[in-house]
């Protein structure tokens, strides 16, 4: 790094800068009064920071365990897997594979499905986590603040399996409480819910953004913590009233969480939540043209021992999960750097 003190006289200011440089253990000064910094080796790195070091070790191995060794198990999605031969003795089939997913009739009902929910997930998992957010941040009650973030979160604990036994207790085609009171109170014929795929469509989001919009809107309310209040102190000064004060001061605050994990959701598009589309309408073949994405197709495929075929399918979402991050990112930094992920 140049010095920017080279044409300085003063003999003292520029020894007192040559000492302050000397001490700091992460640069140097030539003769010429220029600054250099070091190069330090990893193991200098380690030794000094071990500590951070350990603290990510159970992360690290977690990963390796999880997500790196079962990488090996990618050569299926081009081998015709026999349970015989095993796993490096099964035959090579190239792309064949990939080749009866994508000319299968179920293709494109599967990427349909996957790829409009997901939209729908994303859309109105941010609009609605932004909304209760915003509300959560009016609240000065302290007792009432953390009876609320409790309300909201709680659903996300809940498994899909306890859900579904939930939605089946509106659901039921006899003894329903929807079907009861739709009879009772409006007269209408009760529906099978689980023999029926229209209503699906509706259903489905709704008990995505119920079970998910309490952990979205806490990440927003935290990042909306982080305001100085001095902003609002100002804005009131000025006479700005409450819906101004939100558009121009409290939401752009908002847009850097909100764009972060935008991302991170487009980059899932191509991956659906197994149990939200299994669980909830009970695994029912009679609604799989609403219901049916692409993890419960690579279920069905490893029920029918299908190895090869649900590996590279599996292969197909990371593939196209990496290009739409990528992209997507690449997107976000033309537009504004400072809110790319990188």
């Amino acid at each position: 790094m140049q010095n920017p003190y080279t044409g300085v006289t003063n003999n003292w200011f520029r020894k007192f800068f040559w000492e302050v440089a000397q001490l700091a253990n992460s640069t140097s000064v030539t003769p010429g009064g220029n600054f250099v910094v070091k190069k330090k080796s990893f193991w200098h790195t380690f030794k000094k920071n071990w500590t951070l070091f350990a603290l990510t070790l159970p992360m690290v191995i977690y990963l390796l365990i999880f997500n790196y060794i079962p990488m090996v198990g990618i050569l299926l999605a081009f081998k015709r897997f026999n349970y015989r031969q095993g796993f490096f003795g099964s035959p090579w089939v190239g792309f064949d594979n990939f080749k009866f997913f994508f000319q299968s009739q179920d293709a494109f009902r599967i990427v349909r499905n996957t790829l409009c929910y997901n939209a729908v997930f994303i859309f109105l998992g941010i609009v609605v986590s932004v909304i209760m957010a915003l509300l959560l941040y009016e609240l000065s009650n302290k007792i009432a603040i953390r009876l609320y973030q409790t309300t909201m979160f709680l659903p996300h604990l809940l498994s899909w399996v306890v859900v579904a036994y939930m939605a089946y207790a509106f659901l039921n085609p006899r003894v329903g409480m929807l079907n009861v009171w739709m009879r009772d109170y409006l007269g209408m014929n009760p529906i099978d819910w689980y023999n029926t795929p229209g209503p699906w469509i509706f259903i489905l989001p709704i008990a995505s953004v119920w079970k998910g919009v309490g952990m979205n809107a806490l990440v927003y309310y935290a990042s909306l913590m982080g305001i100085d209040t001095e902003y609002f102190e100002a804005a009131a000064i000025e006479g700005a009233t409450r819906p101004q004060i939100t558009r121009y001061i409290t939401l752009p605050f908002l847009y850097p969480t909100v764009t972060i994990l935008a991302i991170l959701a487009i980059g899932k598009i191509f991956n659906a939540d197994f149990g939200l589309f299994y669980q909830l309408p009970m695994g029912s073949p009679m609604v799989l043209s609403t219901t049916d994405v692409i993890e419960t197709y690579t279920f069905r495929a490893l029920q029918g021992g299908d190895m090869g075929l649900s590996t590279a399918v599996g292969l197909v979402q990371s593939i196209v999960g990496l290009i739409l991050v990528v992209t997507t990112n690449w997107v976000v930094s033309k537009v504004d750097p400072e809110r790319a992920l990188y």
